[in-house]
């Protein structure tokens, strides 16, 4: 069940990075959705290894195969099955990290739990496992946009450890984010962040930092009050991608420093449409989404594995040292934007199916 997501739009991942292939189960998909290869491969292109000189070297062409529930590029209503086949695997890299836990990695805590782990990759730990989740996000966007039809996710590199981008959720567009390969909103810190991660890489260490995502569009009464608020479930979302240890949304944690007067949004009527003059609320009310834009951050950790020797233990309880091997990003964030934006996707989904649920 621990990797299943969501209730009336409902995915399954499954596979382990170094496996023969990764992918995703779709339950729930409304039928007669339009929806092509094109259109998955589009998505998964931008979260696959090797596309820039700021990311991990694995040559993986992510190729997705459409196994079922689509027909003639449109959804049936029954369970979609997509795939990617591994085809860049080198288990040879993780010999040394079989018998010593790498730090920060879930090789521990996962013995600890089953007994038994995928030694190459990390298995189901690895960010590889997200490549299901953005193949299912390029089809729930299309339901989303079946039914909001100026639905708008964008995510975007806030900050890259010290080095903050000044970005405007209100006024930034896709073409500004994917026009430089850190994916920031903020031209005028491409090149100190390139520069920074190029830096601390050349050091066989890793940084982190934080993803900013504006939801434009979003109409008012998705959310489910109590323990299935739209806020809790994007949080959930967003902690389950690897490498995340934080999230927040509208004001976060900087609106403890406000008073009730300061932090409230005040409602005016525009129109016929309920509004709010400001957006510390980020969005949402109540667990349930009010009408402006939804805004939301996610912290990412520094990449755990570094190319330094690190203090760590054995499988069977010895004290050693471990130096790092493989192919992996001194920096998530770049790649982590399409992720972010994919379950954003899904969350919306998943409450847009079981507010239409409610009502008709």
């Amino acid at each position: 069940m621990s990797s299943t997501f969501g209730h009336a739009f409902r995915i399954h991942t499954y596979g382990e990075s170094h496996g023969g292939a990764v992918g995703v189960i779709i339950d729930g998909c409304p039928p007669r959705i339009p929806i092509t290869q094109a259109i998955i491969q589009q998505a998964l292109d931008r979260r696959r290894p090797g596309q820039s000189e700021i990311v991990t070297p694995r040559k993986e062409a992510d190729t997705a195969e459409i196994l079922s529930g689509i027909q003639d590029d449109l959804t049936l209503g029954t369970p979609i099955a997509i795939s990617v086949k591994n085809t860049d695997q080198r288990p040879g890299a993780y010999d040394e990290m079989a018998l010593k836990y790498r730090p920060s990695h879930a090789d521990y805590t996962y013995d600890a739990k089953y007994g038994i782990r995928a030694l190459s990759g990390g298995g189901r730990a690895s960010a590889r496992e997200t490549i299901g989740r953005v193949a299912a996000a390029a089809i729930a966007l299309q339901v989303l946009r079946a039914h909001i039809s100026n639905i708008e996710v964008l995510a975007w590199v806030k900050s890259i450890q010290h080095l903050e981008a000044n970005v405007d959720p209100a006024t930034i567009d896709a073409t500004t984010i994917e026009s430089n390969i850190v994916r920031t909103g903020d031209p005028a810190m491409v090149e100190p962040m390139i520069e920074h991660i190029k830096a601390i890489r050349g050091q066989g260490n890793s940084v982190g930092g934080v993803i900013e995502c504006v939801i434009r569009g979003c109409p008012p009464g998705l959310g489910e009050p109590i323990f299935d608020k739209l806020e809790a479930d994007l949080a959930k979302a967003m902690l389950s991608i690897p490498a995340t240890k934080g999230f927040e949304i509208g004001s976060g944690f900087a609106g403890t420093l406000l008073t009730g007067r300061e932090h409230n949004d005040p409602f005016v009527m525009d129109g016929e449409t309920v509004r709010t003059t400001s957006n510390r609320s980020g969005g949402v009310q109540g667990g349930i989404s009010n009408g402006e834009s939804i805004v939301f951050r996610v912290a990412f950790k520094p990449t755990a594995t570094i190319m330094t020797s690190q203090q760590t233990v054995t499988s069977d309880g010895q004290n050693t040292e471990l130096q790092g091997k493989g192919r992996h990003d001194a920096c998530v964030l770049p790649r982590a934007v399409p992720i972010v934006e994919a379950m954003a996707i899904l969350v919306l989904t998943d409450h847009l199916l079981r507010q239409r649920a409610l009502t008709h």
